[in-house]
């Protein structure tokens, strides 16, 4: 895949607006009712990554890294300052912070997950891009070492244990993550006057699949 495992850079992404963008098929039945359906499984990410531009030297940090990227061609990692952590925002990251998966006696390797859940329902995030160095791992509550208990991959998100969990351990992570994603334009406009009377250029930038 046209991926390039570099981060955007984070001063740069700082201050960005963006979100998840979900895909829902709307039907209007003759008697009112509504039939709603999705495609997706995933939710979308899109960001602007102009917002966070604050002088010309950020303008010709992210013309750099555009040219570098070919545009639209290879994707790269982005921090999402709103959601990077498997917990909350301001606390550390915890080995016991997501349970991932349960031990089956058989099976060593498996992909971090991070659930998001609301009035009872639980939606469940694969995270592909961990940072390294910063997950940490726990099966049925004792912490494991990395290197020693396990391995990360940190180009697919998935951990592979030294030895397989007993049946019905419960396999806990934590960690920071970035986003998997593209420039959504093959071409930036900018203009000095412009930037320096406030207006910051637009630079749409979309999440992948991997």
């Amino acid at each position: 895949m046209n991926f390039h495992e570099v981060r955007f850079p984070a001063n740069l992404s700082f201050g960005s607006v963006g979100g998840p963008e979900r895909r829902t098929e709307i039907v209007t039945l003759a008697n009112g009712y509504e039939e709603r359906n999705t495609p997706w499984e995933h939710a979308r990410r899109r960001y602007d990554a102009g917002v966070g531009m604050r002088s010309l030297n950020d303008v010709e940090a992210l013309i750099s890294f555009f040219e570098a990227r070919r545009g639209q061609l290879y994707g790269f990692r982005w921090k999402d300052w709103s959601d990077f952590k498997s917990g909350l925002p301001l606390d550390d990251v915890a080995f016991d912070d997501q349970r991932i998966a349960v031990g089956d006696g058989v099976t060593r390797v498996f992909q971090l997950t991070k659930t998001y859940a609301s009035g009872g329902v639980d939606y469940v995030r694969p995270i592909t891009k961990p940072v390294a160095g910063t997950v940490r791992l726990g099966v049925e509550g004792d912490p494991q070492v990395e290197s020693i208990h396990f391995t990360v991959d940190t180009m697919t998100g998935l951990i592979t244990l030294s030895d397989a969990p007993d049946m019905g351990a419960v396999v806990s992570a934590g960690f920071e993550f970035d986003v998997p994603v593209r420039f959504d334009t093959d071409s930036i406009q900018t203009s000095v006057a412009s930037f320096r009377a406030g207006d910051a250029p637009r630079v749409p930038v979309v999440e992948v699949r991997v």
